[in-house]
């Protein structure tokens, strides 16, 4: 399995294995997807969280920036009906909790919103 880790975050970016990222992205173990198309958090719609089931994990970490924010429930229903978890954080909360699930070899995603 890979070793995608987040290594830093701050206002507006993060850095996984000490590279900048501005745009928000998918973090797993095993790869990592650049500029998820995500937008903004009054963008979101089912289809940004049915891309997720594409990657098989068995958890979805949900970063919502700066300041955590619950998604509509309809939002991640796919997700759960498929039996895969979700959790929602602020980003920072987020990448600090994908290190660790990472580290215990979880086949983990973090959506990140930078």
């Amino acid at each position: 399995m890979g070793q995608n880790l987040c290594t830093g975050y701050g206002a507006g970016y993060v850095l996984i294995n000490q590279v900048r990222y501005q745009n928000n992205l998918i973090v797993m173990p095993d790869r990592i997807i650049e500029n998820w198309d995500a937008g903004g958090f009054e963008d979101l719609t089912p289809e940004h969280f049915n891309f997720l089931l594409s990657l098989q994990p068995e958890m979805v970490l949900f970063g919502t920036g700066a300041t955590m924010r619950f998604p509509h429930p309809k939002l991640t229903r796919a997700l759960i009906e498929s039996g895969i978890g979700v959790e929602v954080m602020d980003t920072a909360a987020a990448c600090r909790t994908y290190n660790i699930l990472m580290g215990e070899e979880r086949r983990v995603a973090a959506a990140l919103l930078i």
